[in-house]
């Protein structure tokens, strides 16, 4: 399970050291996306091909699986390590989630998310100031 959040710094090259505490559940080698909200999100080799599977088991006469999945995968990009704990992300992706410099790691449950600093904080703000009714939206989920 994925869990904290971590600021780092992209360099010049789209490099992005993966924290320690995330690197061992990601496993050697993994998938970056677009996320939602913004973000890029990482999921493990097991996660991602889970994920698509069950996304592509939905006929293929919704539109909203076609644009999900075409989503997903279009913009799906297979990552390693370096031998610092580093990836390299692709441009369009840093561009896609607005990171310039400073950005945010955050480890949600099953996977990992990146976001451009400014946009975290923007909705970290937002989630902590609804997080009453959310949870109480959710609490039949939770039960």
């Amino acid at each position: 399970m994925f869990k904290g959040q971590f600021r780092h710094t992209l360099d010049s090259k789209n490099r992005l050291i993966i924290p320690a505490k995330l690197r061992d559940g990601l496993g050697e080698s993994f998938t970056v996306t677009k996320g939602l909200d913004g973000c890029l999100s990482i999921y493990t080799q097991d996660r991602w091909e889970a994920m698509i599977s069950k996304i592509s088991m939905i006929p293929g006469t919704k539109k909203e699986a076609r644009m999900y999945l075409r989503v997903l995968t279009g913009n799906a990009t297979d990552c390693t390590l370096d031998s610092q704990g580093r990836i390299q992300l692709p441009q369009f992706l840093v561009a896609q989630a607005h990171i310039e410099k400073n950005c945010v790691i955050v480890g949600v449950a099953d996977h990992v998310e990146i976001w451009s600093e400014e946009q975290w904080d923007s909705y970290e703000d937002l989630a902590s100031e609804s997080i009453d009714s959310v949870a109480e939206t959710l609490t039949e989920y939770l039960q």
